[in-house]
């Protein structure tokens, strides 16, 4: 596939993926504590991809989105925009850092069973080419290399439509019980 027919394909995806969401009463927030114990971390991932769930605030505010996820697996679409850039006028390495730490994280998130959560202990970004606000849209593909009782470890990429590489990072998560809000009341 070409790159201008990849990105087609990403933008159509993209658009898709966004008209789901809304119709499906997506916005932006926080899903209650008792709704994530009760699905599994695809089911949830999923759900918010249809809308019944909210996305979070630091979607809109990064402009990226979720668009794919599978077990194992998520994708996120971003587009780098000047409000992105740091003084000295490049994309800031935080907006890589974000993108790459959703993508990991939500892959790792689509492996717990209900009533499991994780966070991030570790990560560790690697910034190998610039994106500026002409670059278009960019790709964090994360999946899963290991998934425990107590750890999980990811990796991800940043690639734009002609496959180049943007960034890559690997991340270590701890994995946990939700603590149910009886015993969040007593902590």
């Amino acid at each position: 596939m070409t790159p201008e027919e990849t990105l087609a394909l990403w933008n159509q995806q993209l658009e898709v993926v966004r008209a789901t969401m809304l119709r499906g009463g997506g916005k932006p927030g926080v899903a209650s504590r008792e709704v994530a114990a009760g699905m599994t971390g695809l089911q949830l991932m999923q759900a918010m991809l249809a809308g019944q769930l909210p996305y979070p605030h630091i979607a809109d505010t990064l402009d990226f989105s979720l668009v794919e996820v599978d077990v194992g697996r998520a994708v996120f679409q971003g587009i780098p925009q000047v409000k992105h850039f740091n003084p000295m006028g490049g994309v800031h390495g935080g907006w890589y850092a974000t993108l790459l730490d959703s993508a990991l994280g939500c892959a790792v998130h689509t492996m717990m069973p209900a009533g499991r959560a994780y966070t991030t202990a570790e990560l560790g970004v690697n910034i190998v080419r610039a994106a500026t606000a002409k670059t278009g849209p960019l790709r964090a593909i994360g999946t899963v290399i290991h998934c425990g009782r107590q750890l999980a470890t990811a990796e991800a990429r940043i690639i734009g439509p002609d496959n180049k590489l943007y960034a890559h990072a690997t991340t270590t998560c701890l994995v946990f019980d939700i603590p149910t809000p009886r015993e969040s009341k007593t902590e």
